[in-house]
């Protein structure tokens, strides 16, 4: 795409990417359904009207909607009978609705949609891996800033780093994890230069992180080298690296959370569309790659017990097994307005940091002096 202008081509990345991993989701929603027996009444991609539309055997709508910031799948009877008008009820087809399922039924065409966007994210993965290649594990070192706690223990490029106070290191997100909670703590550190091991002792340089200070021992990482897999090596291989993604975003979620990383991090549509264009321009590997990390956050985003949201739904199915009956409409009602308001501060939140990370509000203060 990097022969398209910025705008469009960030527009276009844009659409790319949340069309792809709405279709997933969505896609997980409608097979869930179909194999407990629900009949899908639509499925749409976007928002608002519908600028293209069929119908397939089944009478299932298929539709494309003008705003593509998200999508939906209708099913049939979704609602409690006595919330639907009798002229509703009169068309619903016995047995194909999907309130008369079990709780286990409507908890797996629920669960369906994340879990779709977990296995294309692993696709993805393995799919890169099999055509560009795995980055291989490696700890050697590419650069070394000058007055950092690295130079300062005489690390050079070139160097590869063994082991870090006696445990051994193969990849450098382990020399990250085992630096960041040592600022100001010596760490022997042991590398290999010129077939030799040597022992270096170095001292982190603590850097501000939110409200909390990280090691910082000034290392890059050398140039990666790519080694294409078989189609099974690189299916296990997609399935680790989505596992790995799943951990860390759940860390850094938990890290906010608890004070220890900045909310300014959170973005929302507005980042992703810039991130997308940025990503677009790197190639398609990049975009791809890009996508299953999109991915592995949308499938954890809908699985937070919010409701509104798929997780939020779960957790009203986990009570009604535990109860053996549905919670109060009350009760579940007051849960839905909570989770819409929720929704609705942290889009604006995020919205607030994308346009402030953008200069927007530095730009107005300027303007009006």
């Amino acid at each position: 795409m990097d022969f398209l202008p910025e705008p469009i081509r960030t527009i276009l990345a844009f659409v790319v990417v949340l069309g792809v991993l709405v279709f997933f989701h969505e896609l997980g929603h409608y097979l869930a359904a179909r194999w407990r027996g629900v009949h899908v009444e639509r499925f749409s991609v976007g928002f608002g009207r519908a600028i293209a539309s069929w119908s397939d055997r089944q009478g299932t709508e298929w539709r494309i909607g003008w705003l593509p910031l998200g999508g939906y799948v209708k099913l049939h009877g979704q609602e409690q009978p006595e919330d639907a008008p009798e002229a509703v009820r009169a068309a619903w087809r016995p047995g194909q609705t999907f309130h008369e399922k079990p709780v286990g039924d409507r908890a797996i065409i629920v669960a369906a949609g994340p879990l779709a966007n977990f296995i294309l994210a692993a696709l993805m993965f393995a799919a890169l891996y099999m055509t560009v290649g795995q980055p291989a594990a490696t700890t050697a070192v590419g650069t070394v800033q000058e007055g950092s706690a690295a130079a300062s223990a005489g690390l050079l490029p070139g160097d590869r780093i063994v082991a870090l106070d006696g445990q051994p290191v193969m990849r450098f997100e382990q020399v990250q994890r085992h630096v960041q909670p040592r600022a100001g703590t010596p760490i022997a550190v042991t590398v290999e230069r010129d077939g030799v091991e040597r022992t270096l002792t170095a001292t982190p340089i603590a850097r501000a992180m939110g409200e909390t200070s990280v090691g910082i021992l000034g290392v890059g990482a050398a140039p990666a080298q790519f080694e294409r897999m078989n189609p099974f090596s690189a299916v296990w291989a997609g399935t680790t690296q989505t596992a790995d993604i799943t951990v860390q975003t759940l860390g850094a979620v938990w890290q906010m959370i608890a004070g220890g990383r900045g909310a300014e991090e959170l973005g929302g549509p507005l980042r992703i569309a810039q991130m997308s264009g940025q990503v677009a321009e790197l190639g398609i590997a990049s975009l791809i790659s890009f996508m299953a990390v999109l991915s592995v956050n949308l499938a954890l985003i809908n699985l937070f017990p919010i409701p509104v949201l798929d997780g939020g739904h779960l957790m009203f199915y986990a009570a009604e097994a535990i109860r053996g009956r549905p919670l109060p409409p009350r009760a579940q009602e007051y849960g839905f307005r909570a989770g819409f308001a929720l929704l609705i501060t942290l889009f604006v939140f995020a919205t607030w940091n994308d346009l402030s990370q953008f200069g927007l509000f530095r730009w107005a203060a300027g303007l009006f002096g």
